[in-house]
């Protein structure tokens, strides 16, 4: 369980004064829930994603992780209790092949013959096609970023935290990440947080998390907030239908 309790990130304005990011955001997220944060642009949203990983360190309030306080804890440590984090643009590795890369997540020297195809099997791609591959230009977005969950499969990961994870790819690609995080959701192994604007993502969500001028400005399940936010157009929010972009 995710346990997010009056948090706040202030940063310095140009006139010396504080600036409000996140404004006493409390959240709870229970275990095995596929929970997608949206509001519009500019509200707080990759800014609380950033702090529950540690990439922010929060001016106020605590993160709880499994009933343990993480608030204070290193980007490392809190990777080593399952938290982990997908970017909108995950990076390339010039020479450095997918199985590497798989191996160094799971924290091994080599992974066993047929670890490795097992991870990008749960991604939605074809093993022989990728495991010897060097994650450089040659792959596409869609594929970056798959590998990029199948890293964080390999982890063991309990939290699966993703930043837009639309940005950047094409429709094919789109609807194979879909069809990704539905797979991992039904496996119930994982709770899942994402933030994202596409409808098609935000109709996975057992609960919509909406976040506004650093605020959670709703927060229920997705047959109650959805249809709400639908009919309340949120300036910049960029709700788009199926994998449109």
């Amino acid at each position: 369980m995710l346990e997010i309790s009056h948090l706040r990130y202030d940063v310095t304005a140009e006139d010396g004064g504080a600036l409000d990011i996140l404004k006493d955001v409390s959240l709870t997220v229970e275990t095995g829930k596929l929970v997608v944060i949206t509001g519009p642009n500019g509200g707080g949203k990759t800014t609380l994603a950033r702090a529950i990983m540690g990439l922010n360190q929060p001016t106020g309030g605590t993160i709880h992780w499994n009933g343990q306080d993480i608030t204070n804890l290193s980007i490392t440590e809190r990777a080593k209790l399952g938290v982990s984090y997908g970017f909108q643009q995950p990076p390339r590795f010039k020479g450095l092949r997918v199985k590497d890369l798989l191996a160094l997540a799971a924290g091994k020297p080599d992974l066993a013959p047929g670890e490795g195809c097992q991870y990008l099997t749960q991604v939605g791609l074809c093993a022989d096609d990728y495991i010897d591959r060097e994650v450089d230009a040659s792959l596409s977005g869609g594929e970056v970023k798959r590998i990029e969950i199948a890293t964080i499969l390999a982890r063991g990961a309990g939290l699966m935290i993703f930043d837009e994870p639309e940005a950047g790819i094409d429709l094919w690609s789109f609807a194979k990440l879909t069809e990704t995080f539905e797979r991992i959701h039904k496996q119930g192994n994982a709770t899942l947080l994402i933030i994202s604007h596409q409808e098609r993502i935000i109709q996975l969500a057992d609960e919509i998390v909406v976040v506004e001028k650093g605020e959670v400005a709703h927060h229920g399940p997705r047959e109650e907030i959805f249809p709400r936010i639908m009919a309340r157009t949120i300036p910049g929010c960029g709700y788009m239908k199926g994998g449109e972009s």
